[in-house]
């Protein structure tokens, strides 16, 4: 059974305090003051009889922080969180800030294993995955040093959806009004691909938005840069995307990491753009952000314009990302840069 009563969403965690003989108000008071009001200590929870937190707590269960060992920040506003959880594993994220609309893009793992070429965290491999309570906690870090959270994305270090039932739970804690109240449309689960879980995420009953890293036209590319392709082809990827469009009625975004000479031609861009039509879809065009021991490189800009041209020709709303974050390695690819294997 989880321990950290971080991880508990409401309902689980009124199954909980029922077994243990307590009432459904007190859950939600647990709740709360853990999700809204950030405590980190069962005895600071006094609207609890301290009899069922006694209980509790010599059970084992307790209220996980995360300690932040470092904080850089860009001259753009973009800002990293280094964080230790306490078994010592550690992990990034990332708060952008985009005229005052604060994101917060936040890991599912410490490390990765899906081994994608473009990215730096793949240099670290997999340690583990988060649990919810952790994953949810690096937003409450955030939000203490921002106003207000604008957008949640699951995009920072790790595969969300290699951590499925985490991380879906940690967004439905973020998105709970007895907690951070925010609202499902706000908070986006990124994909490399693994298609079960595309299946298992239409099913969902919620609002959450979905986002798919794609980043070739070919099957042939996308086997050069992605390891997952080879199980997960794209071609039932897209159908999979598809299918997903058409049950929620709901856009789904697509990733493209730009590379000089490797995924960024002609062919491609039309090749991508064929399968994008069949989709409700948004394209985010991001250019190839150096990291660690990664030797790819941005095209030039001219020729991300004219991808990004034949997109748009092909009906697809497409928009160039401006790479935030890059002088400290926090910019899309760059998580772990600094302490790969």
């Amino acid at each position: 059974m989880e321990k950290d009563l971080k991880s508990y969403t409401l309902p689980a965690l009124q199954e909980l305090i029922a077994e243990k003989s307590g009432k459904k108000f007190h859950a939600g008071y647990i709740f709360s003051f853990i999700h809204e009001k950030q405590h980190s200590r069962l005895e600071e929870i006094t609207p609890v009889p301290e009899k069922l937190r006694n209980t509790l707590s010599d059970e084992g269960f307790f209220i996980s922080s995360l300690e932040i060992l470092e904080r850089q920040k860009d001259a753009d506003g973009t800002e990293k969180f280094l964080f230790s959880a306490q078994d010592g594993s550690k992990f990034e994220s990332v708060l952008l800030d985009d005229n005052g609309r604060k994101t917060v893009c936040i890991s599912s793992q410490a490390g990765c294993r899906m081994g994608c070429g473009f990215c730096a965290t793949a240099g670290i491999g997999f340690i583990r995955n988060l649990s919810s309570g952790e994953i949810a906690e690096q937003v409450y870090a955030a939000k203490r040093n921002a106003e207000k959270i604008s957008n949640v994305v699951f995009m920072g270090m790790g595969e969300p959806f290699d951590n499925y039932e985490n991380a879906v739970n940690a967004a439905i804690i973020l998105n709970d009004s007895k907690g951070l109240g925010l609202g499902a449309r706000h908070i986006t689960l990124s994909t490399c691909g693994l298609i079960d879980r595309i299946e298992d995420f239409t099913q969902l009953d919620k609002q959450f938005r979905l986002a798919v890293s794609i980043h070739a036209g070919y099957e042939d590319t996308r086997n050069k840069l992605m390891p997952i392709n080879k199980s997960n082809p794209l071609a039932k990827l897209f159908a999979a995307v598809e299918n997903y469009c058409r049950k929620t009625g709901r856009r789904v975004t697509l990733e493209y990491c730009l590379i000089d000479g490797i995924n960024d031609s002609r062919e491609e861009a039309v090749k991508f753009a064929q399968s994008a039509q069949r989709l409700k879809c948004n394209v985010n065009l991001i250019e190839f952000n150096p990291a660690g021991s990664l030797r790819f490189s941005a095209p030039k800009k001219g020729k991300t314009n004219a991808f990004a041209d034949i997109l748009r020709e092909n009906g697809i709303e497409t928009h160039i990302r401006y790479r935030r974050g890059r002088n400290i390695k926090a910019a899309c690819g760059q998580l772990g840069a600094e302490w790969e294997k």
